[in-house]
């Protein structure tokens, strides 16, 4: 039996991934509607596969990503989002997501997703990785982490907010602004945040 935590801050969406997953021989052991409480069902249930949004009210998908593939190389990781952008994509990849589905997808293709990823949880597919690659040397480059501390400092969070919330050192966080920064050529979080929002980089 395949066990499967839906991470997702729309109920209404975590019952139609139900619906459709038991119509496909699936059984959902958990649902989590915020990070945190995708940690902790992830932590009882001990999971075959999760599927995770990026946009969650209490931080991000690549938050729980990074957590996951920190205890796990066995659970698959499917990200399920209404983003297509090629920067979201590849720093899905590399935080460890073994497949990236966008929500306007055909439950055949989440399906798929699904299996590939019980299989291969660290090889990762997704629909236009080759082009995404290709581009890549037109993108920021922003890791996962840098993400989720873009996301962070969007919400007006100071660097110790920051630190607090996402369960790093306060060093660490100042060495991923410096990294963000250079990498958005920007010299201050105004700038950041504002160049963010322009070119659809913060998950919101």
């Amino acid at each position: 039996m395949t066990r499967v935590v839906i991470i997702d801050d729309h109920s209404v969406v975590r019952e139609g991934l139900k619906s459709a997953l038991s119509r496909h021989g699936l059984t959902v052991a958990a649902e989590a509607a915020s990070a945190a409480e995708a940690r902790a069902q992830i932590a009882h249930v001990n999971p075959d596969v999760i599927i995770v949004d990026l946009n969650l009210p209490d931080g991000t998908g690549f938050e729980v990503i990074t957590w996951v593939r920190g205890v796990s190389q066995e659970i698959g990781i499917v990200v399920l989002t209404l983003n297509d952008s090629d920067e979201y994509l590849l720093a899905a990849m590399n935080a460890g997501a073994s497949a990236y589905i966008l929500k306007t997808a055909p439950i055949e293709e989440l399906i798929a997703a699904i299996n590939f990823a019980l299989i291969s949880p660290m090889h990762f597919s997704a629909k236009g990785l080759s082009a995404a690659i290709k581009a890549k040397s037109q993108s920021f480059n922003l890791t996962a982490r840098e993400f989720d501390v873009l996301a962070k400092l969007a919400t007006g969070a100071s660097t110790q907010d920051i630190s607090s919330q996402l369960f790093l050192s306060t060093a660490t966080v100042k060495t991923h602004l410096a990294s963000i920064f250079r990498k958005l050529e920007v010299s201050n979080r105004t700038a950041a945040v504002y160049k963010a929002r322009k070119h659809n980089l913060l998950v919101e």
